[in-house]
């Protein structure tokens, strides 16, 4: 599993804009860039749609306040989802990644097998990171919602 001080692994996630389907490379999206990531096991599901996605929502301006340049939202879904969940959330400064295939997510060690529920998932996480190093990693105990909530992420900054 990745680890504080460990470098995010090379790879691409999906977004679709207006303008269609973007790849966006880990470099593009991490280097010289302060950024905070969080994961969720699956878009409009309970606890990622009534508490994990709006914290960062709402939180957006104190983020901004204290150098982060952007948030990034990530589950193991399909860019359309994604997408979709961001519209219906007003995620508008959130960037709403799709990692379709996990192949990002296992590329973290932060995948989980929900078997029925969805299959490969990602377990529930958040992390800062400075220029494609992470510097701060709260990764949930399954079933918890408990560290990587947009306010404990905010008292490390």
């Amino acid at each position: 599993m990745i680890k504080v001080n460990d470098k995010i692994p090379a790879g691409e996630l999906q977004q679709l804009t207006s303008d269609g389907m973007n790849n966006l490379s880990t470099d593009y999206l991490f280097s010289d860039k302060k950024v905070v990531l969080f994961a969720v096991p699956g878009a409009f599901t309970p606890t990622c749609s009534e508490a994990h996605l709006p914290g960062y929502v709402v939180n957006y301006d104190k983020f901004k306040a204290k150098g982060v340049d952007r948030i990034i939202c990530v589950a193991v879904n399909d860019a359309f989802v994604m997408s979709a969940w961001g519209k219906s959330q007003n995620a508008d400064n959130i960037l709403m990644l799709g990692d379709g295939d996990a192949a990002f997510t296992k590329s973290l060690g932060l995948d989980m097998d929900t078997a029925s529920f969805g299959g490969i998932r990602s377990q529930r996480y958040a992390m800062v990171v400075d220029n494609g190093v992470v510097t701060h990693l709260n990764v949930e105990a399954p079933g918890k919602f408990e560290v990587s909530d947009a306010e404990s992420i905010l008292a490390v900054l």
